[in-house]
């Protein structure tokens, strides 16, 4: 069975409340940068509006963890979708607690391989394009016994 209020909270903080932490980030920066004492009064108004709302989606959050749960015997529950979830919470955790210089990522999969460009397919060529924006790198390595994918990026700190 799956707890839906939990399901609806962790979609909440992975959502909107991190959203909400970035703009507030974002807005520190400009009123950082502002020397124009009016801008500079507004983009504080707004700061404070910015962090009333995040308070708001945490409360609401953790009132969603504490409600009488709502069991669902509805549809599995949908793997990669959490599985991206649970990466970007940890790539957000990264960012914002660790103070690295760089992080990697590997991902590993049992599957029968053949990973590598192909053509008229665009996600390998995508992902490397990225990758090299970021100056990163990546390496893969994949066989009959599955694919890894290796992927090293540094974070300008």
């Amino acid at each position: 069975m799956n707890n839906e209020r939990v399901t609806l909270a962790q979609e909440l903080h992975d959502g909107i409340a991190q959203d909400l932490v970035v703009l507030g980030f974002s807005i520190d920066q400009a009123i950082s940068d502002c020397h124009d004492p009016d801008l500079k009064n507004s983009l504080r108004q707004i700061r404070f509006a910015t962090t009333a709302s995040i308070e708001k989606v945490r409360a609401e959050m953790h009132q969603l963890r504490d409600a009488q749960p709502i069991e669902s015997n509805g549809a599995g529950v949908d793997t990669m979708h959490e599985t991206l979830r649970i990466v970007q919470e940890l790539l957000r955790n990264i960012e914002k607690h660790s103070g690295a210089s760089k992080v990697q990522i590997v991902i590993q999969d049992n599957g029968s391989g053949g990973a590598g460009p192909k053509e008229g397919s665009f996600g390998l060529r995508g992902i490397q394009e990225r990758i090299e924006k970021l100056n990163g790198e990546i390496s893969i390595d994949s066989n009959s016994q599955g694919t890894k994918i290796g992927v090293t990026i540094p974070l300008d700190r």
